[in-house]
Order: structure tokens, then C-alpha cells, then sequence
């Protein structure tokens, strides 16, 4: 589904499944043009061929299209496990939304529908899903379930985060990430939204990430930003009074004086996490707010065939 047909669809979080469902149907129906052109009720997957399995499950026309191995895994053979974790401190509520703006165009909104997304694919594929939901505490969890129920109290819980912004909230997320990898002990994929503000102590970070890669979970990082104010500092020269949305902090200034020093020490701080990610064998992948959801579906799918 387009951008500008979910726009029209929905301006509020109030049917949050219904969005995620169409989402996702509409993902499925366009994969034929994708490796993964053969998901359906038939079968839960395509998985990439390791040398030495049996050869009764290759998808041979996939072969004769991609040149590459793939076997058919159906969906009975399929449990994955995966916890969504949510940064819900205040930058994350930003930018302020106007009235008639789409609530997945603040960081917070965006991550709610993608992980709702991503939910709605796990149930269709039978797999088992928690979450976790941090800020200056820990605000929630809910371990790895699959049934009917447990996925609702997940959605109600995802609108939660929309109906209660959270005021001058910090992030304690080297704290949280420890404690949450202590409550995880079966092998799971884990998916991370966050804004990645926390950036004082990158090492401190890094060893708590690392250690959501115990017991061979897989994790994958969404470095969620709002592409037009905080990549390209996109505000016109009039005087700006910037203020830190968790600590209250103010800055008066020109943008045009810092655009081009801002921008040359955000690429280099995305680039030292994507390095840092790929040495720690970390899933990163930065989304812009407002864009659509391939990118989210795509980089699971690509990540459940590995983790498999």
C-alpha cells in the first residue's frame, strides 16, 4: 500500500490493526516481484539452502528465476519467537503533530505501526511475539505468545503509547536493554525502535546490545529518525529557539549558522553505529518517519531467513 493511500486511510491510531492488516496484504501481494514471491497460506516462507539438507523442498522455478537455492518451509516447521522493543521517551514524540498529519509521522507513531506491521505478519505465520517498552523505566513487557488474545492485549498496548505521550522523558536504554536480555531465554529474533539518542557512552551501549545477543538471539536494530529536521536540518534562517524535548535544555540560534557542521557530525555519528552494529553483528537499518513500511518487512524477512 502507498504512503499517500494510508494517509487517506487513516489520520488516528483508533484502527491500528485494520492498517497493519492492509499493510501486509498489501506487502504479500506485490512479492512476487521479491525472492519471497511464494509466501501463502501453502507455506510460511522461503529459506535460503545450506549444503548438505534435503533437497526434497527446493523451489526449483524460484531456481530457474533467481539462479539461487531456496526451500519451502512450511508453516508447522515455523515458531519463531520475536520481541519488539519500543523507545518511548519523549524524543520519540516528536515531531509535534498537526491535526490533520497522520500519527506515523512522529517517531513513536512510526514505530507503534510498524511493530503492529510486523505483529500481524508474525500471526500470519504463527509465530510467537512480545514486547517491551522503555524510557527513563521499564514500562512494559509481555513475553513471547502466539494466541489470539495475547496479540490483542499487544495492540492495546501499542495505542497506549500513542494516547500517553510521555513529558520530558529521558533514556535509560543501556539499563533497560540488560534487563530486558535477562528476561529473554529462548532463542528469539529481537527488534529494536529507537532514535538512538542515547549516545554518551557508545561502548556502555554497545555491550548492552551485545548482550541481547545471548543465547544466539538475532537483533536487529531500527534507527528511527525524522529524515527532514534531523538528518538535513531542513528550517529556514530566522532565529530558532531549539529546545531538548527530555532534558528542557534551550539553544537559540541561526540553522544555516550549524547546518553544515550538524550535518557533517550526524553522518559521522550514523556512520560509527553502522560500523559498530556491523562488528557486533547487529541488524542496523535507519527508517524515515512517514515512509512506507518495505523496508521494515523486507529486512525481517531477509533476517528470519538467516536466523532460521
Amino acid at each position: 500500500m502507498k504512503i499517500e493511500e494510508q494517509k487517506q486511510l487513516i489520520s488516528g491510531f483508533k484502527h491500528l490493526e485494520l492498517l497493519a492488516n492492509q499493510v501486509v496484504e498489501g506487502f504479500i501481494s506485490g512479492m512476487h516481484k521479491s525472492p519471497f514471491h511464494g509466501f501463502s497460506a501453502e507455506f510460511a516462507e522461503h529459506k535460503t539452502y545450506n549444503v548438505g539438507e534435503s533437497t526434497k523442498h527446493i523451489d526449483w522455478k524460484l531456481f530457474a528465476k533467481t539462479d539461487r537455492l531456496y526451500t519451502k518451509r512450511f508453516e508447522e516447521e515455523t515458531n519463531l519467537r520475536c520481541h519488539l522493543i519500543i523507545d518511548n521517551s519523549s524524543s520519540m514524540h516528536y515531531p509535534k503533530l498537526e491535526n490533520n498529519q497522520p500519527f506515523y509521522e512522529s517517531k513513536i507513531g512510526f514505530s507503534v505501526l510498524a511493530s503492529a506491521v510486523l505483529m500481524s505478519l508474525l500471526k500470519k505465520q504463527r509465530d510467537a511475539v512480545g514486547l517491551s517498552v522503555f524510557s527513563d523505566n521499564y514500562e512494559y513487557y509481555a513475553p513471547e505468545k502466539g494466541s489470539d488474545r495475547h496479540h490483542r492485549m499487544l495492540l492495546h498496548k501499542l495505542e497506549d503509547l500513542m494516547v500517553s505521550p510521555k513529558q520530558s522523558k529521558s533514556t535509560d536504554t543501556i539499563t533497560f536493554l540488560h534487563q530486558i536480555a535477562e528476561k529473554m531465554h529462548r532463542r528469539s529474533m529481537v527488534v529494536i525502535f529507537t532514535d538512538m539518542f542515547q549516545s554518551e557512552n557508545q561502548e556502555a551501549l554497545f555491550n548492552a546490545l551485545q548482550h541481547l545477543k545471548h543465547n544466539k538471539h538475532k537483533v536487529v536494530l531500527f534507527h528511527v529518525i525524522d529524515e527532514k529536521r534531523e538528518l538535513n536540518f531542513d528550517f529556514d534562517n530566522a532565529p530558532r529557539k531549539f529546545i531538548d524535548v527530555e532534558t528542557g535544555e534551550i539553544v537559540n540560534l541561526f540553522a544555516e549558522n550549524v547546518k553544515e557542521e550538524y550535518e557533517k557530525n550526524l553522518q559521522g555519528y550514523f556512520k560509527s553505529l553502522s560500523l559498530a552494529c556491523a562488528q557486533n553483528k547487529i541488524k542496523y537499518v535507519p527508517v524515515n518517519v512517514g515512509a512506507n513500511f518495505e523496508k521494515i518487512l523486507t529486512t525481517y524477512l531477509a533476517e528470519k531467513q538467516m536466523f532460521g
